[in-house]
């Protein structure tokens, strides 16, 4: 017997592309839902401590408001995620400037990146999963990048709370990817209390330094002493204002953790009891914690304020001043690039 069921819908015509909806639920009331329009995540619903669903990420009111996106919500980021310094990249010898529509970096891909796209999707029902196929092309020159890009990303949805989220792409060239998911997560439900107020646990020893336009330099920081160590559980307010200068320079966190042996990054909300372990083969994490308010309407019928979302961008570093962890995005012409990271969600007694 199926554990899980779907459904999808047609929400809007946009300019003769259809906007669907795929929800995925299972019988105890977990539900996930993702739009074909950048593949973004619109509801993950799980339950407190009393038993009340609520959704534990943030979105928009009304669809329309994906079509720009200007907080990426949700989205599937590609060719690559965060910024790479002036946009500009040598590969096999060859200059390439790419769209700096982070000026003057380039960031998440460019002005048309993978979170504005329209992705085929196909549904897979298995009998303890339902997954989620989204499949899109890059053609060569998009935003100035080399190759044809094939991608394919897999969201496999688990009736014990669980999401696998498997990412797949091929180039005829050798090119750039470097994918994430850029959900804002607020275990409160239904975005009703500030993420710093939540508790964090994070296996990294060390941050990327970045430079007043917060890109990396290159160096490595130890995090002991600093208001990014979160190797033992921490309050995400306490240290989120310090004086220290690489809060100010993000006004908050917007850091690249680099991870260790685990890779486990775990967060709760201890009056909802909701918690989020997530588990990744990636190099790093961009930790965001929402620092700056939203003016679109949210489906609370609210305004966001800022911190009331986290991002946790499971990703390889970005690539930052003189090409620096260039190596960790190259994709070689008919090699597979694959990432993996895996969401646990549940109430903690």
């Amino acid at each position: 017997m199926k554990l899980m069921k779907y459904t999808k819908n047609v929400l809007k015509v946009i300019d003769d592309k259809e906007i669907i909806s795929y929800n995925v639920s299972g019988k105890n009331g977990f539900e996930f839902e993702i739009l074909n329009l950048g593949g973004v995540i619109t509801k993950i619903m799980t339950p407190d401590k009393d038993g009340n669903l609520e959704n534990i990420v943030l979105g928009y009111k009304d669809v329309e408001n994906y079509i720009k996106n200007p907080f990426y919500y949700g989205g599937l980021i590609g060719r690559t995620a965060g910024r790479i310094y002036e946009g500009k990249v040598v590969i096999e010898g060859k200059e390439y400037d790419l769209n700096k529509n982070y000026n003057p970096h380039q960031g998440h891909g460019g002005y048309i990146g993978f979170s504005h796209k329209i992705w085929d999707v196909d549904v897979l029902e298995e009998n303890d999963n339902i997954t989620l196929k989204l499949s899109s092309k890059s053609y060569d020159n998009e935003e100035n990048y080399p190759g044809n890009v094939d991608v394919v990303v897999y969201f496999k949805i688990y009736e014990d709370y669980r999401i696998e989220e498997i990412y797949e792409a091929v180039s005829d060239k050798t090119t750039l990817v470097n994918m994430t998911n850029h959900s804002y997560f607020n275990l409160s439900g239904n975005i009703k209390r500030p993420i710093t107020e939540q508790y964090l646990k994070v296996d990294s020893n060390s941050i990327l330094e970045l430079d007043n336009t917060c890109v990396p330099t290159g160096k490595i920081v130890n995090v002991e002493n600093t208001p990014f160590d979160f190797r033992a559980i921490k309050c995400v307010g306490k240290d989120i204002d310090d004086e220290h200068e690489q809060i100010k320079i993000g006004n908050g966190y917007d850091h690249v953790f680099l991870l260790d042996d685990g890779n486990n990054i775990y967060i709760e909300d201890r009056e909802s009891k909701r918690t989020m372990s997530i588990t990744t083969d990636q190099k790093a994490v961009v930790i965001y914690s929402m620092n700056s308010d939203d003016e679109l309407e949210a489906y609370t019928g609210e305004r966001p304020k800022n911190r009331f979302g986290i991002c946790f961008e499971t990703q390889a570093p970005p690539i930052g001043r003189n090409m620096c962890f260039i190596d960790d995005s190259i994709l070689n012409k008919g090699e597979i690039y694959t990432q993996k990271t895996i969401y646990q969600f549940s109430v903690k007694n």
